[in-house]
């Protein structure tokens, strides 16, 4: 398989202050772990382009990028809801965050790779339409899905999203669409409180409770997603890929291990080559403890390359 890895120096002049669990260092921890195991050295590595405003337009309305723009500090920090707080870099960092998933559905369409992972921040995918919010300023996923239908022509796009949190922007911006197939397993009850209850029809919602183990979520995400997946059968497949969903992640309360994420890699990669002719990319969402960050990507880019997980 060949798999590429993209990724921005912009998105480390991003930060929310010294003590703010989504930092910079998340990416060095990542580096610094497929370097040592070899396997970044084995990716087809790129840097990621800064998103286009009509790339940004297909799922945010002008005003939100105005918004954030108005808001954009010259020096310092802004708050700009709860804890998601903006330097001068962040909206360029945001730009080559969603701009990496992009690039990347731009390459498994033109077989320049059989399958891409956006090592970027800020993620993405708590960000709404018209609103930034759980550390997220654009939905990267959902301009990645937006340019998917509106440049090759997909009119299937399924988006796993494996974060521990779930993925309430993604579901603001594509609920009900008939196109898009979004399946989104997160601890409950649990940040964003949003859209816990939604019956869109689009939407396959797998709530796991505090203290679930990696067989109860593969359980789970055998008995919902893979019967919807195989029936939508997309024609591309993204992945918002959170890693905090670990059991020694700070931040909540599940406990999957390094293997679980491996394992549902390679579930999204099954669906992928039985019918979207390998088409898959992969774009990091969550995870805060910095060792743990950088086994899951290990792993997950291990099953992204074809690789044994040992």
């Amino acid at each position: 398989m060949i798999t590429a890895y993209l990724t921005h120096p912009e998105c480390h002049r991003h930060h929310m202050g010294p003590e703010h669990p989504e930092s910079p260092k998340r990416l060095d921890a990542i580096h610094a772990r497929l370097m040592r195991a070899g396997l970044l050295q084995q990716t087809m590595q790129g840097d990621a382009p800064a998103a286009t405003d009509e790339q940004l337009t297909r799922v945010h309305p002008r005003s939100h990028l105005k918004s954030l723009e108005a808001c954009l500090p010259e020096h310092g920090l802004i708050l700009l809801e709860d804890d998601t707080l903006m330097n001068p870099h962040s909206l360029q960092a945001a730009r080559h965050a969603a701009g990496a998933v992009v690039r990347g559905v731009d390459r498994v369409y033109r077989h320049q790779a059989d399958n891409v992972f956006c090592a970027v921040r800020p993620p993405g995918h708590h960000a709404e339409r018209d609103q930034a919010m759980g550390f997220c300023f654009f939905n990267n996923v959902a301009v990645g899905a937006a340019h998917a239908r509106a440049r090759h022509g997909a009119r299937r796009v399924a988006i796993l999203d494996f974060d521990v949190h779930q993925c309430n922007g993604t579901i603001d911006i594509f609920r009900d669409d008939p196109e898009v197939l979004i399946c989104t397993s997160f601890q409950s009850p649990f940040y964003p409180w949003r859209h816990l209850e939604t019956e869109a029809s689009n939407v396959v919602q797998t709530p796991l409770p505090a203290g679930a183990d990696g067989a109860a979520f593969r359980r789970a995400i055998e008995r919902d997603w893979r019967p919807a997946l195989v029936d939508f059968a997309p024609e591309i497949v993204l992945l918002s890929a959170g890693f905090d969903a670990h059991r020694h992640d700070p931040l909540a309360d599940l406990c999957l291990e390094d293997e679980d994420y491996y394992w549902i890699t390679r579930l999204a990669m099954d669906i992928a080559d039985r019918h979207a002719d390998h088409r898959l990319v992969s774009v990091l969402e969550g995870g805060y403890d910095l060792d743990v960050l950088g086994r899951g990507v290990e792993a997950h880019l291990k099953a992204l390359m074809g690789l044994p997980f040992d």
